[in-house]
C-alpha cells in the first residue's frame, strides 16, 4: 500500500509519500511548501487569515501529489501552531471540509516521541547517551535516549518562528540582539539544565530545516562530493559547525542568499536556528554533532506500521 504523510508545521509543510508491504517501506516522495504559519500570531496564540491561507495553499498542492501518486491512506499531523493557537482546531475543520482529510493535532510529547522513532531507524544509538534536538518553527523537542529507548523528553516553545517573531533580530543581527536571545533561551530551557545534569551526554543529533541546511553547507566546504541529502546522518565538526555559524550571524539576508546549499527559504530564521544550535552545543558542553535525516515523519510511518498510529 501507499501511505502519505503530511506534518502540518508551524514553518513549513511537509509530505513524505511512503511504499509500505509488511514490516518494511520505502519513502518514494518526498516534498516540502513554506507555509510560514505562525507568522504574525504565534505569540498571541491565534493563526492569521493570511496565514490559514498559505496553510491550505501548501496542503492544497500536497493533495495534488498525492492524488498523482494514488495513495491508499492518508494521516495528517498538526504540531505546534495548531495545538497552541485557538483557532488550531477551526484550520483542521477547514482542511477536512475542503480537502476531506483529518488532521490530528498532537501533543509536544507525542511530537517527541515520533521524532525518537524516526532517528532510531537510522542513527546507531548504543549504550552511551545521546541528545536529540528538532528544531521546528513552533516548537523545540529535546530528548535523551540510548538504545534502551526514551530516558527523558520535552517540548519547549521555543521555535525559530515564535523567536522570529518575538525579537525581530536586525540584519545582520546585532551582539546585543544575540545576548538577549540567549539570555531568554537560558531562563526558558531550566528543564533542559536538569536533564542533563541527571543524564549527561556530550553527543548532539538534530533533525529538522535548521540541522539540514547548516549540514549541506559543511558538507559542501568539507566534503565536496557528499550529498547530504542523501545520507541519512552526517557528522559535523564543532569546529566546522562554528565556522558557519560565524558566517551566518556576520551575514546580512543578502550574503546568505549567495551562500553555496542555503536554503533559500530559510534566509531570515537560519540565523536563529544557527544561534540556537550553537547555544546548545555551548552550554550543554557538546563534543559530537550529527544531522540526521530522519524524523517526525519517517518515525510516523514506523508507528503506522507497528500499528500505534492508527
Amino acid at each position: 500500500m501507499r501511505l502519505a504523510i503530511i506534518d502540518i508545521g508551524t514553518n513549513t509543510i511537509n509530505l513524505a509519500i511512503a511504499a509500505v508491504s509488511k514490516e518494511q517501506y520505502q519513502i518514494i516522495f518526498s516534498s516540502k511548501e513554506t507555509a510560514r504559519l505562525g507568522r504574525g500570531g504565534i505569540n498571541e496564540g491565534k493563526l492569521t487569515p493570511e496565514a490559514i491561507e498559505r496553510g491550505l495553499t501548501a496542503i492544497g498542492k500536497h493533495v495534488e501529489t498525492i492524488n498523482k501518486f494514488n495513495v491508499d491512506r492518508s494521516i495528517a499531523i498538526g504540531t505546534s501552531a495548531l495545538r497552541s493557537c485557538s483557532n488550531g482546531s477551526e484550520f483542521c475543520d477547514i482542511v477536512k471540509e475542503k480537502f476531506g482529510i483529518d488532521v490530528r493535532i498532537i501533543s509536544g510529547d507525542d511530537e517527541a516521541q515520533l521524532i525518537f522513532d524516526g532517528v532510531k531507524q537510522v542513527f546507531p544509538i548504543g549504550q552511551d547517551r545521546i541528545l536529540i534536538l528538532d528544531i521546528g518553527g513552533g516548537s523545540c523537542e529535546f530528548i535523551i535516549a540510548n538504545k534502551s529507548g526514551i530516558i527523558w523528553k520535552h517540548s519547549f516553545e521555543l521555535g525559530m518562528a515564535r523567536l522570529l517573531d518575538k525579537f525581530a533580530p536586525s540584519d545582520p543581527i546585532q551582539p546585543s540582539e544575540i545576548k538577549a536571545i540567549e539570555m531568554y533561551l537560558r531562563s526558558e530551557l531550566a528543564l533542559l539544565y536538569e536533564a542533563l545534569h541527571n543524564y549527561p551526554t556530550t553527543t548532539l543529533v538534530g533533525t529538522s530545516g535548521s540541522f539540514d541546511t547548516i549540514a549541506a553547507i559543511v558538507a559542501a566546504m568539507k566534503h565536496p562530493f557528499l550529498n547530504v541529502k542523501l545520507s541519512t546522518s552526517y557528522n559535523i565538526s564543532v569546529a566546522n559547525f562554528e565556522e558557519v555559524h560565524r558566517k551566518i550571524i556576520a551575514s546580512t539576508i543578502q550574503q546568505r542568499q549567495e551562500m553555496p546549499h542555503m536554503d533559500k527559504k530559510r534566509l531570515d530564521i537560519i540565523v536563529l536556528g544557527s544561534l540556537f544550535i550553537n547555544f546548545v552545543v555551548r552550554e550543554m558542553r557538546i563534543d559530537n554533532i550529527f544531522q540526521c535525516g530522519y524524523a517526525l515523519k519517517q518515525g510516523a510511518v514506523y508507528q503506522f506500521i507497528n500499528g500505534t498510529l492508527k
